[in-house]
C-alpha cells in the first residue's frame, strides 16, 4: 500500500524471509542504499518495510529488487481483470504505464486482444484504485473478486505459514523420535554391545533419514544462511544452518570415515541436529500464533465494519455491499443495524453507540443534521443520513491506517538493540569457534567430541530474534490497545515520551469545558417565574446569532417550554437584543444595555457579582423598562473533566490551565475542575512561549526525562493551540477539535474526554514498562545462555549444556518476548469504566 504527498510517496512493503533483527538491518541498507530513497524503516513483527522514495527516480518494482537483492522477499499477488470496454485509439502500453503508476502496483500488462489486464501488487492493495484508474485513462473493468474467506491477506499468509509450519515440526518430530531412542540405546551400556555389530548400518540410516528433515523442515535455515552469505550477512539463520549442519557432516563423517577421526570420537549427533530444529520450528510457529494475536485490536475495529448498505436510489431501497456506496447517497439504518459510512442524519433520530472508534460505551443521542459515523451502532430509532465519506476516507479507515502505521515506527529505546543486534550473530560466530579451540585444545577426551558439542550449543543457544522482537512487539500491541479506548498515537517515540511527562498544560475552552455555554441558573425577580422569564428571554433571542443568546434558546427549548417569533427584533451590537414579545418590550443583554435603557441595575448588582464569581456570565432581563431577572450562562465543564484532572494528578502530573479568559473566569472554572495552577488572559501567540517556560524550569527530583529539564504535555482542541501542541514533547489533540489541532498533534483523543489523557499516560507507562521487561529478557538470556552453553560451569560443576536444551531454549525465547507483549492486551486503564 502507497501513500502520496507532492513529492515523495511513502510505500508499505509486506515482507517475507524475516528472522531477526538481523534481517531489519539487511533491508534497511539495502532499501537505504537505492537511489531515489530518502528513508526506509522496517518492523519485523509487522513484517513490512516503511519507505518514503522519490517516484521520480524509483518505483515499486525496483524497490522490490532491492529488497530480493538482500536475500528477502515482497509479498505480492498476481491478479487478472477482464476488460469490459476500452475507448477507441487507446494504446495498451500507455494504459499499462497509467496503471503502473496505481498504488500499490507493481506491474501491469494490458493484452487488448485477450480483453485482460494482468496486475503484480503488493499484498492487500486494494485494485478499487485501479479501477478506477482504468476508466479514467479510457478502460473500463470488472470489479475484482474479494476473496472468499474475507481474511485480510497478511493474516491468511500468517495462517498459512503457521500450517506449514507446524506440519514441518511434525515431520521433524516423526523422524527424530526414532532417531533419538536409537541414538541413546547405542550410548547406553545395557544396548551398545548389542547394537556395536550394526552401528555403521544404524549411522548410516540415521544420515539417511535426517536429511529430508534438514532439507524441508530446516530448509528455510539453510537458504536464509546462503542468501545472507551471498550478501556478506550473518543472522539467525546463519547460527541454526552453521550448527545444525555442522552436526549432521561431522556425525555422517564419522559414519563413513571413522578411521580418519581419533580414538573415540567418531561420535554421531544427528538426534541433535533433528530435534533442535524441530523445537526451533516449532517456536518459530507458536511465535506466527502469538503475532497474530498481537494485532487483535486492529482486527477488532475492521471485524466491525458492516457489510452492507440499504441505500435509497430513485425511490428504491436496495440493499449493496459497502464497497459500492458513493458519496452523497441516501442511506436508510434501522434499530440494531451498523451504520455502513459516515455521513449526516437528514430525517429521523436515534442514539447511537459510537465506542469502536471513541472508545466511550454510552450511546449519543443524534439529530437531524448531526453526523454519524460508519461502524457506530443504532441502538434505538429508525433514520436516513446522506453519505459524506466512503471507503478509506472514513473516520474508521483513516483510524485503522494512522493505528498501522504508528505500529509501524520506531521508539528511541529500540536504538540500542538496534545496535547490539548489528554486533550479535558476528560475535557469537566468533564465540562458537573459540568455544570450539579452547575444548580441542584443553578439554577433556574426547577432545573432539567436546569441542564440536559445545560450538554447536552456542550456535543454536543464541537468539537474535528476541532482541529485535522486544520493541516492536510492545509498540505494537500497546498503540492498538491505546486505539480501542479512542487514543491514536502517532509513532513510538510519541509514546515512550509520553510515559515520561512531568507537566500536563490544559486548555480551558473545548477541553475541560463543552466548549459551548449552556443555561446553568435562572433567577428571576419580583413576579416573574422561571419559565415566563425563559420564554421572554427566549423569543426575545430567537433572531440573534450570538453563541450566549443560542444559549438561551437551547436552554429555554430544553425545559420544554414553546417558543413563538418575535414581533419585532433589533439586535444592540455589544449590548444584547430589544423585542416586542406579545406586546411587551423584552431586553436581553448586559450592564451596558440595561444603562443604556433606563433601567435600574442596583437589582441586578449584588446577584450578577455571585454569578461572575462563579465563572458565568450573567444575561440580564428587563420587561417594559423594569428588571425581570437574570439569566446565568456557562461554558460548563465536562462531565469527566473533574475525574480526570485528579486521577492526571495521581499518576505524579503537574496539572495547569491556560486560556485566553480573564483571571476571574479562569479561577472561578479551575476551582470547579481542582486545578490551582492557571496561566490566564494568553494570547493564542503566548501559549507557544509558555509551552518553552515549562520545558526549561528544572524539577530536580521530579524529572522521569533525567535530564534536569520537565517534559511537558499539552492538551488543545482549537486552531489556537496548534503552535503549543506541536511545541509541547507531546501534544495532545482533543478529536472533536479541529483538524489543524489535530495534525499538530502527537496523539489524537477521538472521543473528546480528557480522561483520554489518562488512558494515553498510563498506557503509555504500561507499554513503555513492556518493553524495558522484553529487552531485559533477551539481554538476560543471551548473556547467560551463551556462556554456559560455552561451557563455563563445566570445570566447577561438571554440568555441560546439551544442544537439545539449548535448541528448546532458543526457541522459547522469542515466544516468551512475544507472549510478555502480548500481556498488555489485558490492559485496562483504573480511570476509564464500561
Amino acid at each position: 500500500m502507497t501513500t502520496r504527498d507532492q513529492r515523495m510517496e511513502k510505500a508499505e512493503l509486506p515482507l517475507e524471509g524475516l528472522s531477526c533483527a538481523s534481517c531489519v538491518r539487511t533491508v534497511e541498507k539495502q532499501l537505504a542504499r537505492t537511489d531515489g530513497v530518502k528513508r526506509a524503516e522496517v518492523n519485523l513483527p509487522l513484517e513490512k518495510a516503511y519507505v518514503e522514495y522519490d517516484p521520480g527516480q524509483v518505483d515499486l518494482a525496483q524497490l522490490k529488487r532491492a529488497v530480493e537483492g538482500g536475500g528477502y522477499g515482497v509479498r505480492t499477488g498476481e491478479t487478472t481483470l477482464d476488460v469490459v470496454g476500452v475507448e477507441p485509439f487507446v494504446d495498451a502500453r500507455d494504459l499499462a504505464g497509467a496503471l503502473s503508476k496505481v498504488n500499490g502496483v507493481v506491474r501491469a500488462e494490458v493484452d487488448l486482444g485477450a480483453r485482460q489486464v494482468r496486475v503484480q501488487h503488493l499484498s492487500g492493495t486494494d485494485l478499487a484504485d485501479l479501477v478506477a484508474a482504468a476508466d479514467a485513462a479510457g478502460l473500463r473493468l470488472a470489479a475484482p473478486d474479494v476473496p472468499a474467506s474475507g481474511l485480510d491477506p497478511q493474516e491468511e499468509a500468517r495462517a498459512h505459514e503457521y500450517r506449514t509450519l507446524m506440519r514441518k515440526f511434525w515431520f521433524a518430530v516423526i523422524v527424530g523420535v526414532p532417531v533419538l531412542v536409537t541414538m541413546f540405546m547405542e550410548l547406553n551400556p545395557a544396548f551398545g554391545e548389542a547394537l556395536m555389530p550394526y552401528q555403521r548400518a544404524i549411522g548410516l540410516a540415521a544420515a539417511i533419514l535426517t536429511l529430508p528433515v534438514l532439507a524441508w523442515s530446516g530448509g528455510q535455515f539453510f537458504s536464509g544462511a546462503w542468501n545472507n552469505f551471498r550478501n556478506h550477512n550473518a543472522n539467525m539463520d546463519t547460527l541454526v544452518a552453521l550448527g545444525t549442519g555442522a552436526a549432521w557432516l561431522y556425525s555422517t563423517a564419522a559414519v563413513l570415515a571413522p578411521r580418519f577421526f581419533p580414538a573415540g570420537t567418531a561420535g554421531m549427533f544427528f538426534d541433535v541436529a533433528v530435534i533442535v530444529i524441530a523445537l526451533i520450528v516449532l517456536g518459530q510457529a507458536l511465535e506466527v500464533r502469538a503475532k497474530a494475536r498481537s494485532g487483535a485490536a486492529i482486527r477488532k475495529l475492521l471485524e466491525l465494519q458492516a457489510k452492507t448498505a440499504r441505500v435509497v436510489r430513485d425511490g428504491q431501497e436496495l440493499e449493496v455491499p459497502v464497497e459500492q456506496v458513493v458519496v452523497g447517497d441516501l442511506v436508510r439504518v434501522r434499530p440494531g443495524e451498523k451504520v455502513p459510512v459516515d455521513g449526516v442524519i437528514v430525517d429521523g433520530q436515534s442514539a447511537l453507540d459510537e465506542s469502536v472508534v471513541t472508545g466511550e460505551s454510552v450511546p449519543v443521542d443524534k439529530r437531524p443534521g448531526d453526523n454519524v459515523i460508519g461502524s457506530s451502532l443504532n441502538t434505538t430509532g429508525a433514520f436516513t443520513f446522506r453519505t459524506t465519506k466512503v471507503g478509506k476516507d472514513t473516520a474508521l479507515a483513516q483510524i485503522v491506517r494512522l493505528v498501522q502505521q504508528a505500529q509501524g515506527s520506531k521508539a528511541p529505546i529500540a536504538r540500542l538493540a538496534d545496535v547490539i543486534s548489528s554486533y550479535f550473530v558476528p560475535t557469537v560466530m566468533i564465540i562458537a569457534v573459540l568455544t570450539f579451540l579452547a575444548w580441542f585444545n584443553f578439554g577433556p577426551a574426547p577432545a573432539l567430541n567436546f569441542a564440536v558439542v559445545t560450538a554447536v550449543t552456542v550456535l543454536v543457544i543464541a537468539c537474535p530474534c528476541a532482541l529485535g522482537l522486544a520493541t516492536p512487539m510492545g509498540l505494537m500491541v500497546g498503540i492498538g490497545k491505546a486505539a480501542e479506548y479512542g487514543v491514536l498515537i502517532r509513532n513510538g517515540e510519541a509514546l515512550e515520551t509520553a510515559a515520561r511527562l512531568d507537566v500536563v498544560v490544559l486548555d480551558k475552552t473545548g477541553t475541560i469545558t463543552q466548549g459551548k455555554p449552556e443555561v446553568t441558573e435562572v433567577r428571576p425577580l419580583g413576579h416573574f417565574g422561571v419559565a415566563e422569564l425563559l420564554m421572554l428571554a427566549g423569543v426575545a433571542d430567537r433572531r440573534s446569532e450570538h453563541p450566549l443568546a443560542a444559549a438561551i434558546v437551547r436552554g429555554a427549548q430544553a425545559r420544554s417550554i414553546d417558543l413563538g417569533e418575535p414581533e419585532a427584533f433589533e439586535a444592540v451590537p455589544g449590548h444584547g437584543v430589544e423585542a416586542t414579545v406579545a406586546g411587551r418590550r423584552v431586553l436581553v443583554g448586559n450592564a451596558k444595555l440595561m444603562r443604556r435603557a433606563g433601567v435600574a441595575g442596583q437589582a441586578f448588582g449584588e446577584l450578577a457579582e455571585q454569578l461572575a464569581d462563579q465563572g458565568k456570565t450573567p444575561m440580564f432581563v428587563a420587561v417594559d423598562g423594569q428588571p425581570a431577572g437574570v439569566i446565568a450562562v456557562a461554558d460548563t465543564l465536562k462531565p469527566d473533566s473533574v475525574e480526570a484532572i485528579r486521577a492526571l494528578r495521581a499518576l505524579g502530573l503537574d496539572v495547569v490551565m491556560m486560556t485566553g479568559d480573564n483571571e476571574r473566569t479562569a479561577r472561578a472554572i479551575a476551582g470547579q475542575a481542582g486545578i490551582t495552577q492557571v496561566l490566564a488572559d494568553v494570547l493564542p501567540e503566548d501559549k507557544a512561549r509558555h509551552v518553552v517556560q515549562f520545558q526549561q524550569e528544572n524539577a530536580p527530583g521530579q524529572a522521569r526525562g533525567g535530564r534536569g529539564a520537565r517534559l511537558v504535555g499539552m492538551v488543545g482542541d482549537g486552531i489556537n493551540d496548534a503552535p503549543a501542541l506541536a511545541q509541547a514533547d507531546v501534544g495532545f489533540a482533543i478529536g472533536t477539535g479541529t483538524d489543524v489541532a489535530i495534525e499538530a498533534a502527537d496523539v489524537t483523543l477521538v472521543g473528546g474526554s480528557l480522561r483520554g489523557v489518562v488512558t494515553a499516560v498510563e498506557l503509555s507507562r504500561a507499554t513503555l514498562r513492556n518493553i524495558k521487561q522484553n529487552l531485559f529478557w533477551a539481554f538476560a538470556y543471551n548473556v547467560v545462555g551463551v556462556p554456559i552453553a560455552a561451557g563455563v560451569l563445566y570445570p566447577f560443576l561438571g554440568v555441560l549444556l546439551s544442544p537439545i536444551l539449548a535448541g528448546a531454549a532458543m526457541a522459547f525465547s522469542s515466544v516468551s518476548v512475544v507472549t510478555n507483549a502480548n500481556r498488555l492486551r489485558f490492559f485496562r486503564p483504573r480511570e476509564v469504566r464500561a
